[in-house]
C-alpha cells in the first residue's frame, strides 16, 4: 500500500513537471469568486494553489469578487437594491459599502489566508497607483409602460477605461502576489465598482498574461445534453450563444473570454471553483477540471 501511494504521488509530480517547466516566469491571471470565496476548505486549498504557482516560478495575480458580502452588509444596514440587468445600481452611500466590502474585508481576508499558507500577498484596488481607470456606465431599457427606450443612471458602476499595469509588473517581478479589487477611478475623481470577470479579463489583456482562469460554481461550458465542452474556439463560442446552449450568465463570462483572447492572453478557463485545488489541476494536470478556450 505504502509503494502503491508513493507510486502516485511521483506520478502526479512527474505529471506536473513539464507544466512548470512551461509556464515558469509566465503570469496567470485568476478571477476568485463564487463558492470557493465562502467554503472554509475551498479557501484554503486556492490559498495553497496560489502560494504553490508563485513558488514554482508563475506569477499569479488574483482578482476577486464579492457581490453575496456587499449585498449582507447592505441588508444589515437597511439599504435598499435594485439590479438592472443583473448590475447593482450603486448610489454614492452604496458605493462607499463595496469599497468597505471589497476593498477592505474581502481583499485583506484573501491576503490573509494567502499569507497564512506561505504567500506574501498584497492587497490593491485599482484606486492604487491609480492603475485602474474607469468609464461610467449607464443603459438604455424598454419602458413596459411606455413600450419605449428608458436611459438607466447605475450611479458608481463602471467599465474598465484603461489599465496602467506598472504598479502590478512591479509586485510580480518580485515575490510578491498581487491580490486586487475592482474598483476603478473615474476621470471625476470618483470611485466605480466594475465587474470582476472584466477587470480579471482587461489586465490579462494588458500583462500578455499566458492564461486566464475563472472560478464559477457551474462545472464549465456545458453542451445541451450536460457533457463538459473543452478546447473551444472563439467561433465555437459565437455559434453555442446562437444556438442557445450557451445562456444566462454564462454569456458575459465567455465573452469576457473571447475578449481576453483577442486581446493576446493565450488561453482562458473557465473552471469548477467546488473543486479543492481546482487552480492546479486545470494548470498542472493532463486532465483538468473545466472549460479551455483558444483563440482558434
Amino acid at each position: 500500500m505504502k509503494n502503491k501511494s508513493a507510486n502516485t504521488i511521483a506520478h502526479v509530480l512527474i505529471e506536473a513537471l513539464p507544466y512548470i517547466q512551461k509556464f515558469k516566469g509566465k503570469t496567470v491571471v485568476v478571477k476568485f469568486g463564487g463558492n470557493a470565496m465562502v467554503d472554509e476548505a475551498l479557501k484554503h486549498s486556492f490559498a495553497r494553489d496560489i502560494v504553490l504557482m508563485k513558488l514554482v516560478g508563475i506569477n499569479p495575480i488574483v482578482v476577486h469578487g464579492g457581490g453575496p458580502q456587499i449585498g449582507s452588509l447592505l441588508e444589515r444596514l437597511n439599504i435598499s437594491t435594485q439590479f438592472v440587468d443583473g448590475m447593482r445600481v450603486t448610489d454614492s452611500e452604496t458605493m462607499d459599502v463595496v469599497e468597505m466590502v471589497l476593498g477592505g474585508q474581502v481583499n485583506k481576508d484573501i491576503v490573509s489566508l494567502i499569507n497564512l499558507n506561505g504567500g506574501k500577498a498584497i492587497g490593491l484596488t485599482g484606486k492604487d497607483g491609480d492603475f485602474i481607470r474607469a468609464r461610467k456606465i449607464n443603459i438604455n431599457t424598454i419602458s413596459a409602460a411606455e413600450q419605449a427606450s428608458e436611459l438607466i443612471d447605475l450611479g458608481h458602476v463602471g467599465e474598465v477605461a484603461s489599465i496602467d499595469p506598472g504598479v502590478v509588473n512591479m509586485l510580480c517581478n518580485s515575490d510578491f502576489i498581487p491580490v486586487i479589487a475592482p474598483i476603478g477611478v473615474g476621470e471625476d475623481g470618483h470611485s466605480y465598482n466594475i465587474n470582476a470577470d472584466l477587470v480579471a479579463g482587461k489586465i490579462a489583456e494588458v500583462l500578455a498574461a499566458e492564461k486566464l482562469l475563472l472560478l464559477t460554481n457551474t462545472t464549465g461550458i456545458l453542451d445541451k445534453e450536460n457533457r463538459l465542452l473543452t478546447g473551444l474556439s472563439i467561433a465555437d463560442i459565437d455559434d453555442l450563444i446562437a444556438d442557445g446552449t450557451i445562456a444566462g450568465g454564462m454569456i458575459p463570462k465567455t465573452r469576457c473570454a473571447t475578449d481576453a483572447l483577442k486581446g493576446g492572453v493565450s488561453s482562458v478557463h473557465i473552471i469548477d471553483g467546488r473543486v479543492e485545488h481546482a487552480v492546479l489541476l486545470e494548470l498542472l494536470t493532463d486532465q483538468g477540471v473545466g472549460t479551455l478556450l483558444v483563440r482558434n
